[in-house]
């Protein structure tokens, strides 16, 4: 057989079981709470291996595993290390009990709910729904423009097609099947992830321009003391380990997993199974990227995107392991996708429509987020074929840095903190939502605007979402402390 049909049966097989799990799970949905948080009943290996495939897609292994490597080099592995120890590790460690036994407690199926129920305050939770529509789509778009890059180099096939083939496996895995049928499929694909990373490590450290495992590293050590990075290099360095691992806290697709685990036993065992596969998966994709100045004097043509494709075209790896390859993205991304779409679609029917159309209808409800969740993808679809040419890098910093700059510290504090009430969590909002705009606004408005040594505001995403949630944190727990102190003088308490 061709390549090109080795290829092609290893992603048709993907597909094909990826529709039969979809279908059969399907059968097991009997309402909105069943389509969203499964009923609550997942194990630890479900939740972990669904936690971690949400996490990391094509916008990792292709966006920041390229760009960080060629930006970076060998210190460009840090954002793979900081994944596991801070955005998979501490984040279990610290929040998934808490907001397992919180959202158990009072019925809460999603982050505007959460927000509601703990601040009474309904405006919030219109606020936060609105703001998780709008600015997960951009991330949405990212992942598919990840898979087009790679699909063009190692298939030779229009970006139109490999589009298209996501959006109907992604829209089939949802629609039909909703939470369970997501991780069932995110299991597998994990497992796949795993095999496809450890496969892809040694294929890629045996090849002619890399030489084995001694070799490169003393090779790729080389290049990156040549590099010079610079104090502002390596504040971006550290700006990206907190954005990827930190901002992951405050993204509601991610803290959903933790609404559905069965009990406190699992999540124990899921920590150290969420650490592994982040370490495997993120570790081993940054190192891959970390490589990429033995394979080239300079970047690709198409930019940052095509680093790692071009890489994989470059290593001589055999037919098989690329379908393989090709597979390992797809399940990331069509994982990263579900877990988007059906955040963002629930989020806007159950904390906009139902809450203040319709009531209590709860067949009504589950069949129009279904249909949401089509028109999440095709609208995700839309703005990745018609993008603007934003590097992959760019776009997921804007969404990750407007989202968790907004929501993450009201969350987490509120976990932890009962004296943290509306009004600042109002604060830790705007002001979060505010800081970490700028980036976006420049990138729209005047894309060559520069801030000092850090070079273009635009390409600031990372440094801004940092911060913004830096700001929140701050502003929640002072404003809170604050009008607490007020509130009593006002009702004459000491």
């Amino acid at each position: 057989m061709t390549k090109e049909v080795i290829i092609w049966l290893t992603i048709a097989v993907y597909i094909v079981f990826m529709g039969v799990i979809g279908f059969v799970t399907s059968k097991k949905n009997k309402n909105m709470g069943d389509f969203t948080v499964g009923g609550r009943n997942a194990g630890a290996w479900m939740s972990a291996f669904s936690y971690g495939t949400a996490y990391f897609s094509a916008v990792m292994f292709i966006g920041y595993a390229g760009g960080t490597g060629w930006k970076y080099g060998l210190w460009g592995v840090l954002p793979g290390v900081g994944n596991a120890i801070i955005g998979s590790l501490f984040a279990w460690l610290i929040l998934a009990k808490r907001t397992r036994k919180v959202t158990r407690e009072k019925g809460i199926t999603s982050m505007p709910q959460l927000f509601e129920k703990t601040f009474q305050s309904r405006s919030m939770k219109l606020f936060s729904a609105i703001v998780i529509f709008v600015f997960l789509m951009p991330y949405s778009a990212s992942v598919y423009k990840g898979l087009t890059s790679v699909c063009s180099v190692l298939l030779g096939i229009s970006e139109m097609t490999c589009m298209i083939i996501i959006a109907i496996v992604s829209a089939v895995i949802v629609v039909a099947g909703g939470y369970v049928a997501a991780l069932r499929a995110d299991f597998v694909q994990g497992a796949v992830m795993l095999v496809g990373v450890g496969a892809l490590i040694v294929a890629v450290f045996n090849s002619d321009n890399v030489g084995g495992f001694a070799e490169g590293f003393k090779n790729i050590a080389d290049k990156t003391s040549e590099l010079n990075l610079t104090a502002f290099d390596h504040i971006g360095l550290w700006a990206t380990v907190m954005m990827t691992s930190l901002g992951t806290w405050g993204l509601p697709q991610m803290i959903h997993k933790y609404y559905g685990i069965r009990d406190d036993k699992e999540v124990s065992r899921g920590t150290v199974i969420s650490t592994f596969f982040a370490f495997v998966v993120a570790g081993g994709g940054y190192l891959i990227g970390s490589l990429s100045h033995l394979f080239f004097d300079e970047i690709p043509v198409g930019g940052s995107d095509f680093i790692v494709p071009n890489m994989l075209n470059d290593s001589g790896i055999a037919d098989v392991l690329v379908g393989l390859v090709l597979v390992l993205l797809i399940a990331a991304s069509v994982s990263t996708l579900s877990s988007i779409t059906i955040t963002a679609a629930s989020t806007l029917t159950m904390d906009i429509v139902r809450d203040r159309f319709l009531k209590d209808k709860e067949k009504d409800i589950s069949f129009l987020t279904k249909i949401v969740c089509v028109i999440f993808v095709a609208c995700s679809f839309l703005i990745a074929w018609k993008g603007t040419g934003t590097p992959i890098l760019d776009m997921m910093s804007y969404s990750w840095g407007i989202i968790s700059g907004s929501f993450l510290a009201p969350y987490a504090v509120s976990l932890y903190w009962k004296n943290a009430n509306s009004k600042g969590a109002w604060a830790g909002m705007i002001g979060g939502f505010a800081v970490a705009l700028p980036p976006l606004v420049a990138k729209l408005i005047n894309s060559d605007l520069t801030l000092g040594g850090f070079g273009k505001l635009s390409d600031m995403g990372a440094h801004f979402a940092c911060l913004s949630m830096v700001v929140s944190f701050i502003l929640v727990i002072l404003v809170s402390a604050m009008t607490q102190k007020c509130d009593k003088l006002q009702k004459g308490e000491k």
